[in-house]
C-alpha cells in the first residue's frame, strides 16, 4: 500500500521511525516532509497528506504533531479525509474497522515510540468492515 506521511518539528523524530516501520511491512512510503527539528507549520503538512490521498496517489496517511490534535483538526477539514487521532490500540484498530479512517494522527508527546509502532502496525492491517457502519459513513462523508 502506497502511504503518504508527514509531521511537525514536534513529530520528526517519530515519523522518522515510523517510515523504517512501514517500509519493513512493505509499505511505499511517501514523505511530504518536514525534513529536520527545525520549527514549522503543521496545516501545512496536514495539506500535503491530505491532497495525495485525495488525488489518488496515496491510499492511506500518517500525520504526527506534538499532541496529535493540531494535526487531526486540519486533516478533517479536508472533504473526503477521515482523520483519527488515536493513543491506543483500540480506538486505532476501530477506527479503520468502523470509520474507514484514511488518516491515522498520532501525538508524538504522547505516546511513545513502540505503542506508535504497535498503533500503526493495526491501523495499516485492519481493513473497514462496512455493513451497519457503511451506512453511517455516508451519513457524514462526501
Amino acid at each position: 500500500m502506497r502511504v503518504a506521511i508527514a509531521s511537525d518539528h514536534g513529530g520528526f523524530s517519530l515519523k522518522e521511525q515510523v517510515i523504517g516501520l512501514l517500509r519493513n511491512l512493505g509499505h511505499e512510503v511517501e514523505d511530504q516532509g518536514c525534513y529536520s527539528l527545525d520549527s514549522v507549520d503543521y496545516p501545512d503538512y496536514a495539506g500535503k497528506v491530505c491532497g495525495s490521498i485525495l488525488d489518488g496517489s496515496c491510499e492511506r496517511g500518517i500525520l504526527i504533531c506534538g499532541s496529535g490534535i493540531g494535526m487531526s483538526m486540519a486533516a478533517n477539514r479536508f472533504s473526503g479525509i477521515r482523520a483519527a487521532l488515536c493513543h491506543e490500540l483500540f480506538t486505532a484498530r476501530l477506527s479503520r474497522e468502523h470509520n474507514d479512517a484514511n488518516v491515522l494522527c498520532l501525538g508524538a508527546r504522547v505516546i511513545g515510540p513502540g505503542l506508535a509502532e504497535e498503533m500503526v502496525s493495526v491501523w495499516m492491517a485492519t481493513g473497514f468492515a462496512g455493513g451497519r457502519h457503511q451506512k453511517r459513513l455516508a451519513m457524514f462523508s462526501c
